[in-house]
């Protein structure tokens, strides 16, 4: 009898056990050989976990926050637009959904089921636009033992840019995007950049594939900058550097070019009139063109740059050599005085340089208050009373007695190649004064 009462109460136990085991449903979902789908399914059970309440934790809800930058479009400097692609990482603790240690799974994938677990409302301000719908496709949702919960999303933004334009295209535009809550102010939600991290992680792929980004940043929005102050949120800037080879090779070096060649008529006869209207005419119209085409796709702002003083210095130059050409024109082609005989060959500038400097000497060797030694030179121009009962004039050398000295009026062309002459000088040294005063300046800026 004994014996039998044992089993019988071994009997009743089992099956006390087994009742008990059917009546609560968490007793073996942890078990090994369960799916994720059979594990959620029961922690997200509407009777124990409710997607609308934060998280059960103590005091303020941290939510740590990575960024790791994918891939940068090529900029359009028509807009002042990047396009950026990253993976955004959001974690933060959930005490309702951990889970016993005896499951064969260190996380589990809750892709299938984001739409029954707490999200933060996380969203960009200060951004531009989204190239992909505003839900995320492309995410991915771990759970882990311990509650703690990792949200990965991919996002592709185009950013809009701040950049100096009063010096562009020797400044670094720098691009901003922003993270908050929508609803849970800082009283609920802190948002915290993982680790600490003082710049984004990058993939090892970016180098190659974008050279303009220079210098990144995380922070904490600054309180001036921040759109509610009593709401967490992250911020991170993007500063990148403009392709200046690419400027250079475009604009500056045609540019260049183009008013050097124009200096080419200073070394023409002053009567090559086809030459030097061909020359002077074809490097504007050319200038135009170029600046023209390259302005297109610039940013339209309304104050002055450092593209605007570039365009109008440079055609300033090609347009004064060709005015240029015209008063050397209509100076050689005016009258002479006197009757005043021009002779080829001679330098317009050198010419008269013995004359000068014989006077110069002339007068040094003099005492003071002598004045029979203020005479001119051999080839100066007088007035004569002996030439007959009309009053010459010729030079000096043939023993004339001089009545009035009379220097000689110079002749049109040595004016007009005179011009021509301190042209070829005072251009280029006026044009290398600016392109040193241009890029010291504005790159310094």
């Amino acid at each position: 009898m004994g014996g039998s009462g044992g089993l019988i109460a071994a009997a009743v136990c089992l099956g006390w056990c087994l009742l008990i085991s059917a009546s609560s449903p968490t007793a073996d979902i942890f078990e090994n050989g369960r799916s994720d789908k059979e594990i959620l399914d029961n922690l997200l059970k509407q009777t124990r976990y409710d997607k609308r309440l934060l998280p059960p934790v103590t005091g303020t809800l941290t939510v740590n926050m990575s960024v790791l930058l994918l891939s940068l479009a090529s900029p359009d400097e028509s807009s002042l637009k990047y396009e950026v692609e990253f993976l955004l990482q959001q974690q933060w603790f959930d005490p309702r959904l951990r889970y016993y240690n005896q499951s064969r799974y260190p996380f589990l994938n809750a892709i299938h089921h984001h739409e029954s677990i707490w999200l933060p409302d996380t969203y960009f301000i200060m951004h531009g636009d989204f190239k992909d719908p505003l839900i995320p496709v492309h995410f991915a949702l771990r759970i882990y033992q311990n509650g703690s919960v990792s949200y990965l999303m991919r996002r592709h933004l185009i950013l809009s840019c701040q950049g100096s334009l009063n010096i562009f295209p020797f400044d670094d535009p720098q691009c901003s995007f922003a993270m908050e809550s929508i609803s849970y102010d800082l009283s609920a939600i802190t948002y915290v950049w993982k680790n600490d991290e003082a710049t984004l992680r990058k993939s090892p792929s970016l180098t190659t594939l974008n050279a303009y980004l220079i210098k990144n940043q995380t922070i904490p929005c600054p309180t001036k900058a921040s759109w509610r102050g009593n709401y967490s949120c992250l911020k991170v800037d993007l500063i990148f550097t403009r392709d200046r080879a690419f400027y250079f090779t475009t604009v500056f070096i045609p540019g260049i070019i183009l008013v050097t060649s124009s200096f080419i008529t200073f070394w023409l006869e002053w009567n090559a009139v086809p030459a030097r209207v061909m020359i002077g005419v074809t490097t504007m119209l050319n200038f135009f063109t170029t600046s023209n085409g390259f302005r297109s796709t610039l940013p339209v702002v309304s104050n002055l740059t450092a593209m605007n003083v570039w365009d109008g210095v440079c055609m300033c130059f090609i347009y004064a050599s060709l005015l240029e050409f015209v008063c050397v024109n209509y100076v050689g082609r005016k009258r002479p005085l006197h009757n005043v005989v021009y002779r080829p060959g001679e330098n317009p500038v050198t010419q008269r340089l013995p004359a000068v400097l014989s006077r110069i000497g002339l007068i040094l060797a003099t005492p003071l208050g002598d004045k029979k030694g203020e005479g001119g030179g051999a080839n100066e121009i007088v007035t004569c009373a002996n030439c007959g009962p009309n009053p010459c004039t010729h030079t000096t050398n043939n023993g004339c007695a001089t009545e009035v000295r009379k220097k000689e009026p110079p002749h049109p062309i040595r004016v007009a190649k005179t011009i021509d002459v301190i042209a070829r000088i005072t251009f280029p040294t006026a044009y290398a004064v600016f392109l040193i005063f241009f890029f010291f300046h504005y790159k310094g800026s």
